[in-house]
């Protein structure tokens, strides 16, 4: 089962398709609401259809995944209909490419090593919390802060770190983010789109899984659809240890190295939250190693690889 086919039958694509639909009002769409009650809570599929101008029966078959070769002309024309905005645009063309590929990254196992370079940059953004994650959110290395900023998820072992699975399912993490929601809402934003290229990648898939199981939140939010995650902003933070944070922060994909990402906080010098970020990365700094991976000693052998590398 894909993450996609938890809750739908069909092919990501038409997965999306039946989101933005049920997004989309009559009224939205320039459409008059006829008399009685709908079925649908937005617009119909033949209301859609003769929106973007194609044949309903063509259209069914494209909700459904009966058909996978859907031309360029007909995904500007859905998207123009659905009101898509850039992003929605954007990956509904992936979707439109990825539907008729077979996914092989089912047997794949991402590697979890880290550069050494990318540790040292780590260690040099001390005190600004920063941490690298995979391409589903797992943490792979971390700076003193970066670990101890997530309050609660050293009590993890080093394979169940996730972000995703750390939002929805660890205690802590309501009471930590200022806006939950809004954190989750990005998280589960990152893993769609995720799906759209990956679906049968098993990682990905046990992910998803254990979430759709676990939270209703998830639920709620993978159904909605979302696919636009942020890469930066502000969030305010309510830390056990150090307090309220006010604080910024950015996303950056590391090249070449199989979905890795660095994220790091920030905070203007000589502001209360620097101060506090100074205090956080003193105290974890007693007992946290900025760079492990695991709990079982991988780390040895990533740093072996770096050296090498």
């Amino acid at each position: 089962m894909t993450p996609s086919s938890a809750s739908h039958p069909g092919t990501e694509l038409g997965v999306f398709l039946r989101s933005r639909r049920d997004r989309l009002s009559p009224e939205q769409a320039g459409l008059t609401r006829g008399q009685g009650m709908r079925r649908t809570p937005g617009l119909r599929r033949e209301e859609l259809a003769a929106l973007a101008g194609i044949s309903i029966d063509y259209y069914i078959r494209l909700e459904r995944g009966t058909e996978r070769h859907p031309s360029p002309s007909v995904i500007d024309a859905l998207a123009r209909a659905l009101q898509l905005d850039e992003e929605e645009r954007e990956h509904f063309r992936r979707l439109a490419v990825q539907v008729d590929r077979r996914d092989l990254a089912e047997n794949i196992a991402p590697s979890r090593h880290v550069r050494a370079g990318t540790r040292l940059i780590l260690e040099r953004l001390r005190p600004y919390p920063a941490y690298v994650s995979n391409r589903i959110g797992d943490l792979l290395a971390w700076n003193p802060g970066g670990l101890a900023i997530l309050t609660g998820i050293e009590q993890w072992p080093a394979t169940k770190r996730n972000l995703a699975r750390y939002a929805f399912l660890h205690p802590a993490a309501r009471a930590l983010y200022g806006d939950w929601t809004s954190q989750l809402g990005g998280l589960v934003s990152g893993l769609r789109m995720l799906a759209a290229v990956e679906p049968d990648a098993r990682d990905l898939r046990d992910l998803v899984g254990e979430l759709l199981v676990k939270s209703p939140e998830f639920v709620r939010m993978w159904e909605r659809y979302d696919v636009a995650p942020p890469s930066e902003g502000r969030k305010t933070m309510h830390h056990p240890v150090v307090g309220d944070l006010a604080v910024g922060y950015q996303v950056m994909p590391l090249q070449g190295s199989e979905g890795q990402a660095m994220l790091t906080y920030f905070a203007e010098p000589g502001s209360p939250s620097y101060d506090q970020f100074v205090l956080l990365d003193g105290l974890a700094g007693l007992d946290v190693d900025a760079f492990d991976l695991t709990d079982s000693g991988e780390v040895d052998s990533a740093r072996q690889d770096g050296e090498h590398s």
